[in-house]
């Protein structure tokens, strides 16, 4: 344990490109009650980090240090905390959206919010689940009740949501087709999935029948599109706002649900999360790892949209 009253983060002051990320000294937070004061190892880098660090979309205040994903070591806790306690690892994801702030050396959060880290994964693989793995849980699991033997369409099925939605519903027992690149086809047949459609030289319209669960991480016509591949009593679960106006009338028409979904943290959730994974049945797929002074290079390789995985920065 430290007596240090500071800390290094990556924060910004402005909206805009990575460049705005700055390493900064901030002081070092204390734990409330309820929650753990953790020494953060490994932090993934989520679409939303680079959304929030360029627009702001659900949060207003600058400055901004960023991050939901966390693995690491509790430090301290608060009063009140019973599950954890100094020395635990422990892996989690701070809540969404207004617990920002795990892109630094130490952050605070809810005892709940965590789970322990399974001990057969380092922290780099452990802080790349918490976000993408409860969204697809989430999804899959708690919204769609995903069966043995239903069929379940993941889109963007090589991404960070996506390459673990597949992973669940293979161990939910379902018929998994992804879609994705060409050149990411291998990958995400060994992930489990039965099928693999190329996005980018076939409308999936055309390959895919009688689903029972769609999980879309896109939106726009991609969501549109999906209603058509869904059978009566079907769920369509989106990770962003639908743009078809009539969207809600063509479900009713053909028998179907949409839910737009906001992961929320979640406890049960994330020890779930960490069974499927001591389990052997959930692995993250790290694309890329850059320390913590590199979060702009780290942001700038994720906004390229071509990734497989995720990407993950780690502190000394």
């Amino acid at each position: 344990m430290t007596n240090s009253t500071t800390m290094r983060a990556i924060g910004q002051d402005t909206h805009g490109a990575p460049e705005v990320l700055k390493e900064v000294v901030l002081p070092r937070p204390v734990p409330g009650p309820g929650q753990i004061l953790v020494a953060v190892r490994a932090a993934g880098v989520n679409p939303t980090d680079w959304k929030h660090r360029a627009a702001g979309l659900f949060l207003d205040r600058l400055p901004l240090v960023l991050g939901w994903d966390v693995s690491g070591v509790v430090e301290a806790v608060g009063f009140g905390v019973t599950l954890f306690e100094p020395g635990d690892e422990v892996f989690g994801m701070l809540p969404y959206p207004h617990g920002v702030g795990s892109h630094a050396e130490y952050v605070t959060g809810p005892a709940r919010a965590f789970a322990r880290k399974p001990a057969g994964i380092d922290h780099v693989r452990a802080g790349a689940l918490p976000l993408a793995a409860l969204t697809a849980h989430q999804a899959l699991v708690d919204t769609a009740d995903v069966r043995p033997g239903q069929r379940v369409l993941v889109h963007a099925a090589a991404g960070g949501v996506g390459h673990l939605a597949v992973q669940i519903a293979k161990s939910r027992g379902a018929y998994v087709i992804g879609t994705a690149s060409a050149p990411k086809h291998d990958f995400v047949r060994s992930l489990g999935a039965d099928e693999v459609v190329d996005y980018r030289t076939t409308d999936f319209r055309d390959a895919v029948r009688d689903v029972d669960v769609v999980l879309d991480p896109l939106s726009g016509d991609t969501r549109a599109r999906s209603l058509d591949v869904l059978r009566p009593g079907g769920i369509l679960v989106s990770l962003l706002p639908g743009t078809d106006p009539d969207e809600a009338a063509r479900a009713t028409a053909r028998g179907v649900r949409v839910r737009t979904l906001l992961v929320e943290a979640d406890h049960a959730g994330m020890n779930a999360v960490a069974d499927l994974v001591a389990a052997g049945s959930l692995r993250a797929h790290v694309e890329a790892v850059f320390p913590l002074a590199d979060a702009a290079r780290a942001h700038a390789l994720g906004e390229t949209g071509r990734t497989t995985g995720k990407i993950v920065l780690t502190v000394p």
